[in-house]
């Protein structure tokens, strides 16, 4: 009997590929954050990177928010408030859809991510290291 050639990807690198093909450099890092804010209704968004984003890539909104719930949600693969059925893929309006973005974010990197909505403030962490 021989082996076979053919073989399922680990999790762990199957989250790399991914992140690889949302994210295509710390420029679309922060688009994907900046589409998120906005698609939160922010009016106001503030970006900080230092050492050209090496170090730091920080986005600051005055967006909605999300709940303990939401926040335990929001980085997983193919997580998204956009899209309940497949109806709702013909007719969206709004700049990131597809929940793929923080997925693909804590696959790489050091990610926490701060909500605050009404009267309550939310903390999420998720690590990796950068490649």
């Amino acid at each position: 009997m021989t082996a076979t050639k053919i073989q399922l990807l680990s999790p762990a690198l199957v989250h790399r590929i991914a992140a690889g093909e949302v994210l295509k450099g710390r420029n679309s890092v922060i688009k994907e954050l900046v589409e998120n804010s906005i698609d939160a209704g922010a009016k106001k968004i503030q970006v900080k990177v230092i050492s050209g984003g090496f170090d730091l890539i920080e986005v600051s909104d005055n967006g909605s928010g999300m709940t303990q719930a939401d926040l335990m949600a929001c980085c997983q693969r193919h997580a998204t408030s956009k899209i309940k059925n497949l109806e709702d893929l013909e007719n969206i309006s709004s700049l990131g859809f597809r929940g793929e973005a923080l997925a693909a974010l804590s696959a790489v990197s050091k990610l926490e991510i701060f909500s605050k909505t009404v009267g309550a403030g939310r903390r999420l962490e998720a690590f990796a290291k950068w490649p």
